[in-house]
Order: structure tokens, then sequence, then C-alpha cells
């Protein structure tokens, strides 16, 4: 058996080669094939240059895709899935927080026939409130899109060579792995291990990112929120339908008392911002639809030693047409 390691990386000299290091020693153990896939993501300190040494020391092991520009954790997963060649992969990040000792256990589970195994962290050593808004967070958009996501639930899993072609015959250009994974569906397993701090360094992700990231989550997998704006504005049809009713009741009874100058503004100002919301959510989908029909790469590489990677997008196309 030929096991592929794909790990995207940005900006991560400190720990590279610690982790590259663990990796190996794990991996050594096992009675397999391995290839170690590093996608640099465009870093800005010397990760390139660490990986340009690793491939040195290690030819016959390593291999690396470096990106003209930072594209984003997403583009750096898919490179690496287009260059792995084993007959099963495993996605993991370079800080040592996915532990390298676990694809022992994952290995294990696809034996058994699964497709999928995926490593669940636990949440413990997580400062208490961005747990609480990460499992409400789970909690609300299982509701609205039509895969399941699980709160704990990362990149870190296994594929089969046959969930790998699964997730590179998916052509869209705005790319959320997390929901994709759940969508291709196949035979999974899902296993807890205990929350495990960076190796060095310090982590890549700040609360604006982490926004995006789970407003991506919310739009890339269903159409709801422009159905319920279709609610929203019918039950706000109706309340004004309720309110001129009572008003001009008020008027027949009492007289005109006041000329409701408050409730004027109060409801400009409301629908006003409402209406900006509704715009703004619709402009999110129409923006993805933009950059669709562009059909823009979804990375440039600049450098590599990986034999089947290519300088020109067209060439990544024509590989995936030839297999």
């Amino acid at each position: 058996m030929r096991l592929s390691i794909v790990v995207p990386c940005f900006n991560e000299e400190a720990v590279i080669e610690l982790f590259d290091e663990e990796i190996r020693r794990s991996l050594d153990d096992l009675p397999i094939d391995y290839e170690l896939c590093y996608v640099d993501d465009g870093s800005s300190d010397d990760t390139l240059e660490h990986l340009r040494k690793l491939a040195a020391q290690h030819p016959g092991t390593t291999r690396y895709v470096s990106f003209s520009r930072n594209f984003g954790k997403e583009a750096g997963m898919l490179a690496g899935l287009r260059e792995a060649t084993g007959d099963a992969v495993v996605l993991m990040d370079a800080d040592l927080q996915h532990p390298p000792e676990l694809i022992e256990r994952m290995l294990e589970l696809y034996d058994r026939g699964h497709d999928q195994v995926i490593a669940r962290r636990t949440r413990e050593g997580d400062k208490a409130v961005r747990s609480a808004v990460s499992r409400l967070y789970y909690r609300a958009v299982n509701k609205w899109v039509d895969v399941e996501l699980k709160d704990g639930v990362g990149d870190f899993r296994l594929l089969s060579r046959q969930a790998v072609d699964a997730l590179l015959s998916l052509p869209e250009y705005n790319r959320f792995s997390k929901g994709l994974f759940s969508w291709i569906g196949f035979d999974t397993v899902t296993f807890d291990y205990e929350n495990v701090a960076r190796g060095a360094g310090e982590t890549k992700w700040r609360f604006g990112a982490l926004l995006n990231y789970g407003m991506d989550g919310l739009i890339s997998f269903n159409n709801r929120p422009l159905r319920i704006a279709i609610y929203l504005g019918l039950a706000l049809v109706g309340v004004a339908a309720l309110y001129a009713a009572w008003i001009t009741g008020v008027a027949i009874v009492d007289g005109i008392d006041s000329p409701g100058y408050v409730t004027l503004i109060v409801a400009i100002v409301g629908l006003g911002g409402l209406q900006m919301v509704m715009l703004g959510l619709i402009g999110e989908y129409i923006g993805r639809i933009y950059y669709e029909t562009k059909r823009r790469p979804h990375f440039l590489v600049k450098e590599t030693n990986a034999p089947r990677a290519t300088f020109r997008a067209e060439g990544y196309r024509q590989a995936e047409d030839e297999r």
C-alpha cells in the first residue's frame, strides 16, 4: 500500500522541520510506502527554503508545490490532492495539532473498508467563549445547510483513492471542503482525540478569518437565506397591512391624534437596514456565480519538484483529462 500525506503550509518555517521529523518517525514504523506532499501557499517567510531542504534530504519521499502567491488553504488542499499518488491520502496541518501517531489508527479503520476516516478533536483547553460560539454555530448551521457539519471535525482525515477522485471531480471555484467531504458521502467513520497545542509558531486563524469561513459554510451548500428573504418580505407586508388597519381604526374612532413622525422614522430606518442586508445576501450569491463563470484556476504554481505538476493551469486540466 502507498500512502500520501498532504500538508498545506503557510508561514510555517518555525515548525515545518519538526513536523517532518515527527511524521517520518511515525510512518517509518508502519508497513507501508509513503510520500509527503507539501504545498507552500505563498508563504512570506522561509517555508519554501525549508521545503527545498527537506526534498534534497529525502528525494524519494518528499514532493512540494509552491504557489505564486497566497491562494488560501482550500487551494492548498486541492493542489495536494491533485499531486497525491497514494492508494489513500491523509490531509493534515503542519503545526502538529494533528498528531502524526494517529495515522496508524486511521489505517486500521481504512483496512476495515472505510473510505473516510475522520479524526475529531475535543475542545478541551479551548477558551470557553470560543467553544460556546463554535457549538452554537454548528447547531445553527446544520439546520440550514444540505449536508451535516460536525463540531470538532476539521480537515484531518484519511481519504481512499475513490473518495479523492470524487473530490477532484467537483469543478467549483468556491470550495468549502468541510461541506464537500460530507457531500461526497462514502463509508465514513469518526474517532476522537484530545486537543493538542501548536508545535511552534502562531495560528493563522484570526476572528475575521473564522467569521468569513463560517459564512462560506452557511452559503456554500444551500439557498435557504434567499428563500427566507421572500418569507420575511411577506411577513412585513402582513405586518404593514395590520398596522395600517389599526391606524385607520384609531383615526375613525378617536380622530387623528399625532402625525406619527417617530413611527415613520423607525419604519424607514428598520426597513432600509433590512433591505441592505438582503441586498448584501443576494450580492454574495451573485458574486459566487461571477467567480464561477470566470473559470480561473484555483492556484498558480511558482516552483515544484513534483513530476506531474505544471506551471500552467491548463496543464492541470489536461493531466486530469488524461487520467
